[in-house]
Parts: structure tokens; sequence; C-alpha cells
């Protein structure tokens, strides 16, 4: 029998250079899993802006590139999108709405339970920005 549930809560901060930037988060949070003494449970990563998204693949130059570029031409930046009158960032808003703002990865053992090429990227949609931020929780055993 386990000794009951913990929940471990942090923040990660990140800074972006470009306007469409996916960043390896996966060492910060495989040390916060690490920390939070939970063996067996789950890991939420989730993006508290709604310009970014969070998503886990291969970290691969040419991959990272063409995920930038498939965002670009879903989601082109001098569509005539509404949400441009008020604000000139509305293809940020919708690719993060499509992609998603948060990933829930399992953890076994201690450790994040991710694919051989798998990381976790913080996608910013809307940068170059100084002070992102991405919560952590971590549940389980």
């Amino acid at each position: 029998m386990g000794s009951g549930l913990k929940i471990y809560f942090r923040e990660v901060r990140v800074s972006s250079t470009g306007r469409k930037e996916p960043i390896d988060v996966t060492r910060d949070i495989a040390g916060i899993v690490r920390g939070s003494g939970v063996t067996d449970g789950i890991c939420v990563v989730h993006s508290m802006h709604s310009t970014s998204a969070i998503i886990i693949n291969e970290h691969e130059g040419g991959l990272l590139n063409d995920l930038v570029s498939k965002v670009r031409s879903e989601f082109p930046a001098d569509q005539d999108w509404q949400h441009n009158r008020i604000d000139d960032n509305a293809d940020a808003h919708l690719a993060g709405s499509f992609i998603g703002p948060s990933v829930t990865v399992p953890v076994r053992g201690g450790s994040l339970v991710l694919g051989t090429w798998q990381r976790v990227f913080f996608f910013e949609l809307d940068g170059p920005r100084s002070d992102r931020r991405i919560v952590v929780e971590v549940l389980g055993e």
C-alpha cells in the first residue's frame, strides 16, 4: 500500500527570442518531478499564456523548423483576423488554441515517462517575450 497522494506545484519561467519558437523545457520539468518526491503518478505541464502552447516532440532542428513553418502556414499573421483590430496577435491566439496549453506526462520511478526521442517544449507563438510562465503540478505517490 502506498504512502498517500502527494501534490507538488512549481513554476518555470522562460524567455523567447523569436516570434514563433519551440523551447525545450524537459530538463526543468524533470528536475521538478525529481524534487517532488512523487514516485508514481502524473505530471501536468501548463502554459499560463493564451499565445503559447505546450507540446511533446523530438528535439531535432529540422523538425522544429518544420513545426514553426506549419504553424505559420496554418495561422498566417497577415490574414484579416478580427482580433487584430484590437491586438495584432490573432495568429498566436488561434495557434495556441488549436495546439493546446497543456500536456500530461506519466511519472514512474520518480522520472518522466517519455519515449526515446520525446522532449517537452514550451512553444512561443507571440514572441519575443521576456517572462513566460509554465506551471507544473506533479500528483501521485
